[in-house]
């Protein structure tokens, strides 16, 4: 009676412990974690799978050596062997692919959660961009440049205009310059000769002409002959 009280009381220990475990697979993991977890178990079950596949090649290897040598029962059993065998691979083929849809599906939902934490971040910075540049202060400080432009043209302007004293005299100046120039001349024209009434002729020479000789008298001669017919 002790021992089975013991044995029971090892069985409640163990229920309870697997109970704890299980509560604690129940707790939320970290995604990356789960993905690891998923892909172990599924090179398990590769393993499961290629160790199943060797085992049913055995089997049928068996099954064909037995017929070989007339032993018919021996052949069956090894038969029977292969389609439990293969039953299983089947399972663990199922297994396995549960856990890859698992791994992608879970792979997909934390891309998905990434993507999302991103879009809103990305929503988050632009609201708050948004509340240090409104449109209205936008529009406050164009305006302030278009008035600090318009002020800057105006400073150009007034530093570019001409710095003279006697601008407003100019005209004074110019009539002044031409009566100078009128007197002037009318006292060149009083110094000419032509105000005397006097015509200014070319001095007399007063060496002698150089004899022509007889070929030169002759030509002289025809000329003036041409020039009277004229």
């Amino acid at each position: 009676m002790n021992w089975f009280g013991k044995k029971k009381t090892a069985t409640a220990s163990t229920t309870s412990q697997g109970s704890s475990s299980g509560g604690g697979g129940g707790t939320s993991l970290n995604p990356g974690a789960t993905i690891i977890k998923l892909k172990e178990s599924i090179q398990s079950q590769e393993k499961r799978e290629e160790h199943t596949q060797r085992k049913i090649d055995s089997m049928i290897a068996d099954a064909k050596a037995k017929m070989a040598k007339g032993d018919k029962k021996g052949a069956l059993y090894a038969m029977k062997r292969k389609k439990l065998l293969e039953s299983e691979l089947d399972k663990i083929q199922n297994v396995k692919m549960t856990l890859e849809t698992q791994v992608m599906n879970l792979e997909s939902a934390t891309q998905n959660a990434e993507t999302f934490k991103a879009m809103a971040a990305g929503k988050n910075a632009m609201q708050n961009i948004r509340k240090d540049v409104g449109i209205e202060k936008v529009d406050d400080l164009m305006d302030d440049i278009r008035e600090e432009l318009e002020m800057a043209n105006e400073i150009s302007d007034a530093i570019a205009q001409p710095v003279d004293p006697l601008a407003n005299d100019e005209d004074e100046l110019l009539a002044e310059l031409e009566q100078m120039g009128a007197d002037d001349l009318e006292a060149e024209l009083l110094k000419a000769p032509f105000a005397k009434n006097e015509v200014l002729l070319p001095d007399v020479p007063e060496a002698k002409l150089p004899n022509l000789n007889d070929k030169e008298a002759e030509e002289m001669k025809k000329l003036e002959a041409e020039l009277a017919g004229l």
